[in-house]
């Protein structure tokens, strides 16, 4: 945890030294209004770590003030520093074509005046636009079909939420309006595949009550994101059982029997020293491989000789970079980063974008999702 703040703040720390030049190269601000504008830059750069210690003690109202003003200022920023840096390199080939002999290509630069208010209008634009698509929530269909579904048993329609993260944002009428598209999917079970819950969980109790309120013929089975962790693990999973979950931590269960369900820790549990004493290989081979096996792993990371052990892995974590084009830098760590994939041995991967958000209220060219997979008997085969 300490060196992934220590590497946020050094980004993070790092795009608002950009914006300082910009604004410095855009207006020409005397020593004073510096001085100001350093310490507001500041000031919004320890944003979240204020909301954190504000929902530590008890500040619920200024932890929200902080949590909507520093986390919008996050996309603003990140995004501006996206546009900004394109508009540098487009300045940077005009004064290349300057080399060009007879050539005068210097009408197409921008003034830094006008080079500093573009690249804020695009990302202000972008975060409006990006703070409603992350309201509409998109239900994705698959169709998987195996001869270890009973015919008897019919389809069997699995929901997938993934990093909802519940907390001082996603609550109240964002929740509800969640959980009214996971009763319209009508699921046969109800699946979290970790970060159900954000950072500091305080005061957040009746907010299980929505979740409590979904009632799937065959339950309802959580396992442990990073950030139920970040929360404090004992409180995560109060929060976590109250809304109606069992909690899969390095454990596998027959459901009806019908499937196996099975779920492993996030790494970060190692961090803590709170790991279990055994290994996803030993938790997989220990089931019955006549029932179809779901594994619930938060991220997206195939470990390649457990693959004949499950037959459809469920994952989250990625938000698909949440905010376009951070894809790009998710994809490096994240190949599987989302959809489905088809795996060795008749198997399957399908990662959830994300049901809620991180930091910035918003998603841009990346909608949060429910996912809803129908396993039917038939030969082994994946459709829409």
């Amino acid at each position: 945890m300490s060196l992934f703040l220590l590497t946020f703040f050094l980004i993070y720390g790092g795009v608002h030294l950009y914006l300082f030049a910009k604004i410095k190269g855009a207006f020409h601000p005397g020593a004073a209004a510096c001085a100001v504008l350093i310490i507001l830059l500041v000031f919004m750069i320890l944003a979240p770590f204020i909301v954190r210690l504000c929902e530590r003690y008890g500040y619920e109202t200024l932890a929200c003030i902080m949590s909507y003003t520093g986390y919008i200022w996050m996309g603003v920023v990140f995004l501006f520093f996206v546009s900004s840096l394109l508009l540098d390199l487009y300045h940077l080939l005009i004064r290349a074509g300057a080399l060009i002999p007879h050539r005068d290509f210097s009408r197409l630069v921008l003034s830094p005046l006008y080079a500093f208010l573009l690249p804020l209008i695009i990302s202000s634009a972008i975060n409006v636009y990006g703070y409603f698509e992350a309201k509409n929530i998109r239900t994705e269909k698959i169709t998987i079909a195996s001869p270890k579904i009973p015919e008897a048993a019919g389809r069997i329609r699995i929901v997938q939420i993934s990093d909802v993260h519940i907390g001082i944002i996603v609550r109240g009428e964002r929740l509800k309006h969640i959980v009214e598209e996971i009763k319209k999917a009508e699921p046969d079970i109800l699946v979290s595949t970790g970060d159900l819950v954000d950072g500091q969980i305080d005061n957040l109790a009746e907010h299980a009550t929505f979740l409590r309120n979904v009632h799937p013929r065959y339950g309802k089975f959580a396992i442990t994101g990073n950030h139920e962790f970040y929360a404090g693990l004992d409180q995560a999973m109060d929060f976590t059982r109250a809304a109606g979950f069992t909690v899969l931590r390095e454990e596998g269960i027959n459901v009806a029997g019908v499937i196996n369900i099975a779920g492993v820790d996030d790494p970060t549990v190692d961090a803590y020293g709170l790991a279990k004493e055994t290994t996803e290989t030993k938790l997989l081979s220990g089931l019955s491989r006549q029932h179809f096996t779901v594994l619930l792993k938060h991220r997206p990371v195939i470990e390649k000789n457990n693959v004949g052990y499950f037959d459809l892995q469920l994952s989250g974590h990625t938000h698909n970079g949440q905010i376009f084009p951070f894809n790009f830098v998710v994809r490096r760590f994240y190949p599987f980063i989302t959809g489905y994939f088809s795996l060795p041995n008749d198997a399957h991967l399908y990662v959830n974008r994300g049901t809620g958000t991180w930091g910035p209220p918003i998603r841009f060219l990346s909608p949060p999702e429910i996912t809803v997979i129908d396993l039917i008997h038939g030969r082994t085969e994946k459709t829409k």
